[in-house]
C-alpha cells in the first residue's frame, strides 16, 4: 500500500507537469498571455517548462524522487507566488482556476515527497558537482 502511495505521490505531478508542457512549448494563447502579463514571455515560459520537464523526469525515476520533488515544490511556490500576489493573474486566470489547482496539488504531492525522502538530503548536500 505505501508503495502505491508513493508513486502515486510521484505520478500525479509529474503528468501535471508534463500535461502543461503542451501548452508551453507550442506557444498556447493563454501561456503566451500568462507570462506576457509577468514580463517573462517568451524566456520565462519556455525556461520553466524545461525544469517542469526535468522535475517530472526525475520524479519518475527511483534514485532522482528527492531532487525533483524539490524541483517541482519550487516552480509551484513560484507558480503560486505570482497567482496570489498578481490582480491580472489572480486563482482564476482567465475566469478558469485549473492552473491554481494544479499548482497546489502538485506542491502537496512534491511536498509530501520531500518530507518522506528527507533522510537523502544530507547525501544530496554532499554531492559534488
Amino acid at each position: 500500500m505505501n508503495k502505491i502511495i508513493t508513486w502515486l505521490l510521484r505520478i500525479i505531478p509529474a503528468v501535471i507537469m508534463l500535461q502543461t508542457l503542451y501548452f508551453k512549448f507550442t506557444a498556447h494563447p493563454q501561456s503566451v498571455k500568462l507570462f506576457t502579463i509577468l514580463g517573462m514571455e517568451p524566456w520565462g515560459r519556455i525556461g520553466t517548462g524545461v525544469f517542469e520537464l526535468i522535475a517530472s523526469v526525475l520524479l519518475l525515476i527511483n534514485r532522482t524522487v528527492l531532487p525533483g520533488a524539490l524541483l517541482g515544490a519550487g516552480l509551484m511556490c513560484g507558480a503560486l507566488f505570482f497567482h496570489l500576489t498578481n490582480s491580472n493573474i489572480g486563482i482564476n486566470f482567465d475566469g478558469d482556476p485549473v492552473l491554481f489547482i494544479y499548482a497546489l496539488i502538485t506542491l502537496t504531492c512534491c511536498g509530501v515527497l520531500v518530507g518522506m525522502y528527507r533522510k537523502q538530503i544530507p547525501a544530496l548536500l554532499k554531492l559534488k558537482f
